[in-house]
Order: C-alpha cells, then sequence, then structure tokens
C-alpha cells in the first residue's frame, strides 16, 4: 500500500475530506489525522493516530530484536567455541543467557523508541507546531484515483508527500475486527 500525505490547517475540511472517502469506498482504518492538538482531533471525530504509533517503539523494537538476535547468537557461538557447553551444566544455561539477552535488547529498544517521534512523521515537525495538521492516507492501486479526485476538490489541501503504507492484511484485519465488533451484543 502506499501512503500519501496531506497538510491543512482546517479540521473541518479534513472532516469532509474523510466523509467523501469513506462514501466512495475508502475505509476509516486508511484514514489518520496527525496532530498536536489531540482534544480538537478528537471533538471533530476524525480518525487519530494512536500515542503508541506517534513514538518510534515499534520501529526501535524491531531493531532492538535484531540486536537481540546477533547477541544471543553471540553467546551461543562464545560458550560453543570456549567449550564451556562441555562442562555438567552443559547448554542450558547459556540458552537461558541467550534469551536474557534477546530479550532485554527487544525491550530496551522499545524503550528508547517509544522517547523519539516515529521516523515517519519527524518530516512533519514543523508543520504541527506551526498548528497545521497532516492527513494520511493509506491505498493501493485502485484507491488512487478515488484519492485524487476527492483531493482536487478541496484545493486548500496541500500534497506534503508519499511514502510505505500500512499492509492491506493489516487493514482488512482491522476492517473485519471492527465488523466483528458492530455485530456482537
Amino acid at each position: 500500500m502506499l501512503r500519501r500525505y496531506f497538510v491543512s490547517e482546517d479540521l473541518t475540511e479534513l472532516k469532509t475530506v474523510e466523509h467523501e472517502l469513506e462514501q466512495q469506498g475508502i475505509n476509516t482504518e486508511q484514514i489518520h489525522v496527525l496532530s498536536e492538538q489531540d482534544a480538537n482531533i478528537e471533538l471533530h471525530q476524525l480518525p487519530e493516530v494512536s500515542p503508541v504509533l506517534k513514538s518510534d517503539v515499534v520501529h526501535a523494537t524491531e531493531r532492538g530484536a535484531i540486536i537481540g538476535v546477533i547477541g544471543a547468537a553471540l553467546v551461543l557461538l562464545i560458550a560453543y567455541a570456549f567449550g564451556w557447553t562441555d562442562t555438567a551444566a552443559g547448554w542450558i544455561p547459556f540458552i537461558f543467557l541467550a534469551i536474557v539477552v534477546l530479550g532485554f535488547c527487544t525491550w530496551e529498544g522499545g524503550f528508547i523508541g517509544i522517547q523519539e517521534p516515529n521516523t515517519h512523521f519527524k518530516q512533519f515537525k514543523d508543520i504541527l507546531k506551526q498548528g497545521k495538521h497532516v492527513l494520511f492516507v493509506d491505498i493501493d492501486s485502485q484507491d488512487e484515483a478515488i484519492l485524487n479526485r476527492t483531493v482536487r476538490r478541496h484545493p486548500q489541501l496541500q500534497l506534503a508527500g508519499s511514502g510505505a503504507g500500512t499492509p492491506g492484511w493489516l487493514i482488512k484485519a482491522r476492517v473485519q475486527f471492527r465488523r466483528f465488533i458492530k455485530v456482537m451484543p
């Protein structure tokens, strides 16, 4: 999926854009508004970016896990290379140590990431400080024409870039989950 970013100063206009996109088949799960004015986003009932996703916790946790896998492999390789696994204790203490190293690095990566802004949103730092809002829509190739037609009707929206979007399977899972929740008694 592809993500398109747009900047606007008017939350009412963003609500209109959201409504028009939904009327044409774009799911709510594909539309988000990033702003430093969370109360106004909630007041206009716009789909906001969750606080966890505003931070870099997911990306940093992944990096921490990769470092943890490397660290765990090093623990096991060093234990084997020095012959420490041939003792009465065997592999068990080193396997546990490798698991601890993996867990710690993953946790530490997430801990560092929660303190940093999301890498995808850093480019909008100055825009957000000016009181503007960023609308981003995740689309696939068949939705691109819908988005372009809608944006043309709103000249105050400024294209602010593109990037990789949320995977399509994840958006479909969110849509199915929302439908399931609505059906529940």
